[in-house]
């Protein structure tokens, strides 16, 4: 049992108090944090202290795969952890993204290899080999769009607007056929002429924020592109968010994003699971590398984002069921109780609420406290959690 380091993203849209405060630290001086990588990604592996030595997980990991992972890990992934967990805390929305499944993955990563392109390099698409599914479970309520509307209900919320310069996307959603004509919508609005884009954008912030004034069943779609456009003023993604859905999930509440769903968080902090990826394709609200042709192949009009919720294998033991095999995601409430940390193999356990202690068959102890995170090797059976808290465990799915 290792109590990691874990590493603090900086993005422009998070937060400049939400994790500060789930570390229990001052708030930084610097600027936002976005997120909080806990596992042993190559860009931001968490630091950890193995006897007197300090080191990083993925150096542990690439020493001994069989003793870290467990021989069915590595047969089944390699000799890579294959989940990463993080805590998301966005005080803004983020970019509308979708992420590669596996062949894309490594289609695009190998691609980009052969044009010499350097691992470094801003501009690629695929700075790995690895599909991105990933799971995000609310600690506040979070905001998001994600996945596209059906074409009349898309057509529906834009006509409301009464803007005449949309006729060509409300055309496109009334006539081409589904599920082709979401995605040429969206190419539609992510190469609106930037000539016409700034006033477009204006008048689409006006209508909108008269319709979330007036109420009604898409008054709040209305007021997050109000506020989204306030975050990335004149971008074309304050149109697109209109295609897809929103929601609003409650703590405890969860989102399963497969491979090829368009999605872009809005606000709140919450606990996110994905496969042990940081390939992303932007075509929005974002300053960072956008590859809309890219997006635009990969995304997938069809893919569902189903909204989970925990389900009970315990008395405190809950679990959000997803498909993905490189991930599967706990949540645990111990109380007085022992409970015993579920999953096999590698696990990452995470606090999130009050304070939890952890032994080991030989009465080891380790405690974690809020914020506070440790990593399971798959040589660390039987671990029991006592405490009155709330715990996320990360194993493999």
């Amino acid at each position: 049992m290792d109590i990691l380091e874990p590493v603090v993203q900086p993005y422009a849209w998070g937060s400049t108090v939400s994790i500060a405060e789930l570390q229990q630290r001052p708030v930084p001086a610097l600027g936002p944090e976005a997120e909080l990588w806990m596992g042993a990604h190559p860009s931001a592996p968490s630091g950890l202290t193995r006897g007197a030595h300090r080191t990083t997980l993925d150096v542990v990991v690439a020493a001994d795969p069989v003793g870290e992972l467990g021989r069915e890990c590595v047969d089944r992934f390699g000799s890579r952890l294959p989940f990463l967990l993080k805590v998301l805390a966005a005080e803004k929305a983020l970019s509308i993204q979708v992420h590669p499944d596996r062949t894309q993955a490594e289609a695009g990563f190998k691609e980009e290899n052969d044009r010499g392109l350097d691992r470094n390099d801003l501009t690629r698409n695929y700075v790995d080999d690895w599909p991105k599914p990933e799971i995000i479970c609310a600690l506040t309520p979070f905001e998001a769009l994600a996945g596209f509307r059906s074409p009349g209900e898309s057509a529906e919320i834009l006509e409301a607007l009464g803007l005449p310069r949309l006729l060509p996307l409300l055309t496109v959603l009334r006539t081409a056929a589904p599920p082709a004509c979401l995605t040429e919508a969206l190419r539609l609005v992510t190469t609106w002429p930037a000539a016409e884009r700034g006033e477009l954008i204006a008048e689409l912030v006006a209508a909108c924020a008269r319709l979330a004034a007036a109420g009604g069943e898409h008054a709040a779609a209305y007021d997050a592109a109000v506020r989204i456009a306030a975050d990335h003023p004149g971008d074309a993604g304050v149109l697109a968010s209109l295609l897809f859905r929103h929601l609003v999930l409650a703590p405890g509440e969860a989102l399963f994003m497969p491979a090829g769903g368009l999605h872009a968080y809005v606000k709140g902090v919450g606990v996110e699971l994905l496969a042990n990826s940081d390939n992303v394709l932007r075509a929005g609200l974002t300053g960072k590398h956008m590859d809309v042709p890219e997006l635009l192949r990969i995304v997938d009009p069809t893919v569902e984002v189903p909204v989970l919720r925990p389900e009970a294998l315990g008395e405190s033991v809950a679990v959000y069921h997803t498909p993905a095999p490189e991930f599967e995601l706990y949540r645990l409430t111990p109380g007085i109780g022992s409970v015993t940390v579920p999953g096999a193999g590698p696990r990452i356990v995470l606090c999130v609420e009050g304070g939890v202690v952890l032994q080991d068959p030989q009465a080891s102890e380790l405690q974690l406290g809020r914020g506070e995170s440790c990593f399971l090797s798959a040589a660390d059976d039987a671990v029991t959690a006592t405490g009155d808290s709330l715990v996320f465990v990360a194993a493999v799915g």
